[in-house]
């Protein structure tokens, strides 16, 4: 091989564990289904922010997030995103605890926010 052939391959190699790349998704509908697949994963989302809840108290900050195939709840210590905002995120799939299959307390612990 040539230089510049190891030199692409290189570089693909590195970009293809970037999480700014325009690809690698996860549907929700895919963690909401098989919840114990992504316990403890790391996923990247996308979506519209639908519903942002302050608990001042406890500092718990939570906003809904829906893709076109569902909606899951992301829990965070940043700032909220606004209702309506268009976001991507890096996080952990975490359940209170999964019965049968079936999550009780499902959500996404924000790692951080991509671009």
């Amino acid at each position: 091989m040539t230089n510049r052939t190891w030199a692409a391959l290189l570089a693909v190699l590195m970009l293809a564990g970037c999480d700014y790349l325009p690809f690698g998704y996860t549907p929700v509908k895919d963690i909401v289904a098989a919840p114990a697949n992504f316990e403890g994963r790391e996923v990247k989302l996308k979506g519209t922010v639908r519903d942002v809840t302050k608990v001042p108290l406890l500092n718990i900050k939570t906003y809904a997030l829906q893709d076109d195939t569902g909606e899951i709840a992301v829990v965070t210590e940043g700032n909220l995103p606004a209702v309506n905002d268009r976001i991507a995120l890096k996080g952990t799939v975490k359940s209170a605890m999964i019965i049968g299959g079936q999550s009780l307390g499902l959500r996404v612990e924000e790692i951080r926010r991509l671009p």
